[in-house]
């Protein structure tokens, strides 16, 4: 019985180290330090399926290939379900499809129908719609809707979260667009927010600050797991071509 309580401790105490040392490379744990020392055995378990299990790197890519190599074909058959049965699911679905390929007015037209009766609130439909306000430059109408959702944990580093933070430098308001990018930071991870926030400081001209930005994230890439590296590809392939355009950092003023 002794031999079990022990190793049971270890396992707690072993637990509660790899939860700590994960939050703080990722630049959460001033959220999640009173959790894991207080609570630890189910401070710990709440942080694994919180920040590590519902990671993405962690799940095999969905891929649709047939989407991508027909799209048109995927938006017919959608459209074709919402024909034949008329549902929120389908339509969402549809709208979704509309954002992704480009068809940004027929995807609002579909969302904005779609926010009614019990799904007047519906928090996914409200940050598409957020995207796609931002890709129309209706800045002025990003703003509200990032109000109703900002508190949700799914939008803390969504693209909706990026569409908030660009419309507002889009109306002049780059101090809280910069918090707004700041609070989307963590080290090794989210490196989609990162990069854009690479590229606002190179259009406020703060070309030293973007190097370092970019550079942060190829400097962690090399100890990242080879499926992370994967994940983010294309992220550090974007901030490698960003740090070719910057140039040598000791060169800039």
């Amino acid at each position: 019985m002794f031999f079990s309580y022990g190793s049971y401790y270890y396992i707690i105490v072993g637990l509660q180290i790899f939860c700590a040392v994960h939050s703080y490379r990722r630049g959460t744990i001033n959220r999640w330090i009173l959790w894991i020392i207080l609570l630890p055995a189910i401070g710990s378990i709440v942080y694994l399926f919180s920040e590590v299990l519902s990671n993405r790197s962690f799940r095999k890519p969905n891929i649709d290939v047939g989407a991508v190599f027909n799209p048109g074909g995927k938006l017919k058959k959608l459209e074709e379900e919402v024909r034949f049965t008329d549902t929120f699911a389908n339509r969402i679905k549809l709208a979704d499809a509309y954002l992704a390929a480009g068809f940004t007015e027929k995807a609002i037209e579909i969302y904005e129908a779609s926010l009614t009766g019990a799904f007047a609130e519906n928090e996914h439909v409200r940050m598409q719609l957020m995207v796609a306000y931002f890709e129309q430059q209706r800045y002025e109408e990003v703003i509200p809707i990032a109000k109703q959702v900002y508190k949700l944990p799914q939008f803390a580093r969504s693209k909706a979260h990026i569409a908030y933070a660009k419309a507002l430098e889009s109306l002049g308001q780059t101090e809280l667009a910069e918090n707004e990018f700041k609070a989307m930071k963590g080290r090794y991870s989210y490196y989609g927010p990162r990069y854009e926030y690479g590229l606002f400081l190179m259009r406020a001209d703060r070309n030293k600050d973007a190097w370092t930005v970019f550079n942060d994230m190829l400097n962690e890439e090399k100890q990242l797991s080879q499926m992370e590296r994967k994940t983010n590809r294309v992220w550090f392939s974007k901030a490698k071509e960003e740090l070719r355009k910057l140039g040598n950092v000791e060169e800039m003023a």
